[in-house]
């Protein structure tokens, strides 16, 4: 066919442009380089970047709001005596406030209209001029300025600002700002050399400036939407979209509460509120002169001599407060303001702190600045609504409380301080001290649900006897029962207090929550025997007085109380019947079928007994194989159809205690009613069981049947009204009495009996 054939490697080779060519052998230890080593040996020659020579001469500092910035801007025009100092500021009102500052200063003379091109320099002149004037006259500005002060320094970041501010090479450059630290990133591009640093919590913990108080108002349910509110990035910082926000939250029945609030709360105390937007701001302070409040709007939109007459109208206290949008956040300054409100939020930082600084400077009578921020309680830091909290890195709220500074205790306070506090960190850690320091005082309700089983869990190992009521009172709202389960389950379980734990047992029995009573039992099995013995007798008790759980589950905390008390019934089944002794010994040292014969034996020598005694004997029984349980457990199960009963019959085996002083008094009446005659008849039997006994010669004792009676008749006495039908629970009450009094009667006269067949020591009978 004529085709040339070809081999793979010159394939290969030809793919590549002058690989076929080369004819250099690679040795086989060696691999190929895929670069030309003679590349490596040349410069590399990257693009120039853009020189800034002058950076070494440009310097900020941050000094907090209130603490003397302007002091320092006038240090540095009486430094420079001969040279020229240039003030630049971004508002035009604050040109009057500087030139003002300077004539109340002595520099009056010195104050000098701005010199252009090449003009003659006067003796050190100072000059106040906006950075919209800088950037229009740039290049223009006479070199007689040695020094250039940029107040509010962070306004200067534009890129026309700052670009005239790197081409003027003359001059040294001063950067001042209350929120460097804020915007750290974007300062030090301008203004690389920071020279000192005095932020807000410093002034304020040495007094410059007013310690600040902080309350946290919820805001509605149409203000909770603020979240679905975008965030939108800026040159600086990010914020909230203004006019959705302005959308959100200007709407009547909102600003009318806004005003209510104020009025309550505040009255004729000044200060000025942040609004969503000009409108909202007009609409908010046409609601507070509803509410009677001196309040008046203002925005960039007023004329400069309306605003110059608001504002003076403001120091003289004709207007209590300004509602503005953002006009007043930066540059004006007023010591009488005393409330922040930050209506409209904030997610930037830098705004937030600009708007506190409008309250932070002293005056006489002036006690704290008041932060208000519209969150809720708990709002954490990391939150996009920043808070004072948040500004400055607090791990807890307290509501009025100083938030940083000097606490003075004295006159002059006006919000009143809560008790309570909540953790606002977002560090677990930082929560977790908080919760180990502020225990008993932490606002339990405004917490997260997870958090709220967590101090439930805390309050229940920790709880002393004399805080109890305390600690259940900081769950009132509680409604489910889920905490106060947790609270009294962990007090059961892991507080050290004997009198706590018994405590919780009783409140537990009382929720009548079977879930919370059979962890209760479970519990007390590990406890030492003194203390177990009194957790028995208290759930014994509930399980007699009240129906928990179902009648099965019932039957088995019953028998499992019993068996962690088993020495108990034991030895008053030993006490009353000796056989017991063997049948036990018998069953306990025997095994296989023998053990389980010896059960059947004592489950057969129970059912010949009385209720009480077959009870004990049952309880004392340990089996020990599958066949010797399950006859126990069939025997149990029998007596157990009424567990009221049952535990009523155990718990009459633990010791009584001392019998106090004070008896009960035993109800009076005829005994005319259905209780009243039941008890009279049970008496009566009782009565003449003990005197057959003192006639059957009983070596002369005499059975106190009344005594014995007094406190088993008299809950039957009590039960007597007027012949009134007996409901079940009644009646089984009072059987239940009857039956108890008429084992006991018994008890005592065969144990009397006993006495007096039994020889003495001369040997003759005793009757």
């Amino acid at each position: 066919n004529g085709a040339v054939s070809v081999s793979p490697d010159q394939l290969a080779s030809a793919a590549i442009p002058g690989e076929e060519e080369v004819d250099e052998e690679v040795a086989a230890d060696e691999e190929p380089l895929d670069w030309d080593e003679g590349e490596l040996e040349e410069d590399v020659q990257l693009p120039e970047q853009p020189e800034d020579p002058n950076a070494a001469r440009r310097f900020w500092f941050e000094h907090a709001t209130g603490s003397g910035k302007t002091v320092a801007a006038m240090g540095f025009v009486e430094a420079s005596r001969t040279g020229g100092i240039l003030i630049l500021t971004h508002r035009r009102n604050l040109v009057d406030q500087f030139h003002g500052e300077l004539r109340d200063r002595g520099y009056a003379k010195r104050i000098s209209p701005a010199l252009l091109d090449g003009k003659d320099p006067a003796n050190g002149p100072v000059t106040v001029e906006t950075y919209q004037w800088f950037v229009r006259n740039a290049g223009r500005i006479s070199d007689a300025y040695t020094i250039v002060i940029c107040d509010e320094a962070h306004t200067a970041l534009g890129e026309k600002t700052s670009a005239a501010i790197r081409r003027w090479s003359g001059p040294v450059f001063i950067g001042m700002t209350a929120t460097g630290a804020l915007i750290a990133r974007h300062v030090t591009d301008l203004f690389p050399t920071q020279t000192s640093r005095f932020d807000l919590a410093q002034a304020a913990r040495r007094g410059v400036i007013a310690p600040l108080r902080c309350i946290r108002i919820p805001p509605g349910p149409g203000v909770r939407t603020i979240a679905k509110v975008p965030l939108r990035r800026g040159e600086v910082d990010t914020e909230f979209d203004q006019e959705m926000l302005a959308e959100l939250l200007d709407q009547l029945p909102f600003n009318v509460a806004v005003a209510d609030l104020y009025k309550t709360r505040f009255n004729a105390v000044p200060g000025v509120v942040y609004a969503a937007g000009v409108r909202h701001a007009y609409n908010v302070a046409e609601a507070m002169r509803s509410a009677g409040i001196k309040a008046q709007a203002a925005s960039g939109e007023t004329p400069k001599r309306e605003l110059a007459r608001i504002l003076a109208a403001y120091e003289r206290g004709e207007i209590d407060v300004l509602v503005n949008a953002q006009l007043l956040a930066e540059g004006w300054n007023s010591p009488r303001a005393t409330v922040c409100m930050h209506l409209a939020p904030t997610a930037s930082k830098r705004i937030y702190q600009q708007r506190v600084g409008r309250v932070t400077r002293r005056q006489a009578g002036k006690e704290a600045g008041i932060v208000i921020d519209f969150v809720h309680p708990a709002t954490k830091h990391d939150d996009p609504v920043v808070t004072l909290h948040s500004l400055l890195d607090r791990d807890v709220y307290r509501g009025g409380a100083i938030v940083v500074g000097p606490v003075r205790r004295g006159r002059g306070r006006r919000v009143r301080v809560e008790r309570r506090v909540l953790p606002v960190t977002p560090d677990p850690d930082r929560r977790a001290q908080v919760f180990e320091r502020e225990l008993w005082r932490i606002a339990v309700e405004h917490l997260d649900y997870g958090e709220q089983h967590v101090w439930a869990a805390l309050a229940g190992a920790r709880v002393a006897p004399n805080g109890w009521r305390r600690a259940k009172a900081m769950l009132h709202f509680d409604r489910q029962g889920e905490l106060k389960r947790r609270f009294l389950i962990t007090a059961v379980q892991r507080n050290r207090n004997t009198q706590v734990r018994l405590r919780a047992l009783q409140e537990i029995a009382s929720l009548r929550d079977a879930e919370a009573f059979d962890d209760a039992v479970q519990i007390i099995g590990t406890w030492s025997r003194d203390e177990r013995r009194e957790a028995v007798k208290a759930l014994l008790q509930a399980l007699a007085d009240k129906r928990i759980g179902r009648r099965d589950q019932a039957n088995a905390w019953i028998w499992q109380l019993a068996e962690y008390t088993r020495e108990i019934h034991e030895e008053y089944a030993v006490q009353r019947w000796p056989e017991t002794k063997r049948l036990l010994g018998l069953l306990v040292n025997s095994s296989g079928a023998a053990h389980a014969r010896n059960a059947r034996r004592l489950v057969h020598a129970a059912r010949k007994q009385d209720r009480r005694l077959a009870a004990a004997l049952l309880a004392a029984a340990l089996a020990h194989t599958p066949e010797a349980q399950q006859a126990l457990d069939g025997a149990r199960t029998r007596m157990s159809r009424k567990p009221s009963a049952l535990a009523r019959e155990l718990l009459r085996n633990f010791p009584k205690g001392r019998r106090r002083g004070r008896q009960r008094r035993r109800k009076s009446g005829n005994g005319e009613g259905s209780a009243g005659k039941a008890g009279a008849a049970a008496a009566a039997a009782a009565a003449g069981n003990g005197q057959a006994a003192k006639d059957d010669g009983a070596a002369g004792k005499e059975i106190p049947s009344e005594e014995v009676l007094d406190e088993a008749l008299v809950a039957a006495a009590e039960s007597d009204d007027d012949d009134a039908p007996l409901d079940d629970d009644q009646r089984d009450e009072l059987d239940d009495a009857i039956s108890e009094a008429l084992d006991d009667a018994a008890d005592r006269v065969r144990a009397a009996v006993e006495d007096a067949e039994r020889p003495d020591a001369s040997g003759d009978a005793a009757g």
